[in-house]
């Protein structure tokens, strides 16, 4: 292995390493604050899912 090559392997690695090593924060996963709504009764459920329109789906119809 010739001084080039190792020298790019280290920083390839220290740089997937480092793009690696920051990806969240520590926990559980929490579900965005915009899909959970609360109902009447104080319980807290999902909130369904809006029915966006394509724009594509005219050939099908």
């Amino acid at each position: 292995m010739t001084g080039r090559s190792f020298i790019s392997t280290l920083l390839l690695a220290a740089a997937l390493g480092s793009a690696l090593s920051a990806c969240g924060r520590r926990g559980d996963l929490e579900p965005p604050p915009a899909s959970i709504v609360t109902d009447e009764n104080g319980r807290t459920r999902e909130k369904p899912a809006e029915d966006k329109p394509f724009i594509l789906d005219k050939l099908i119809q």
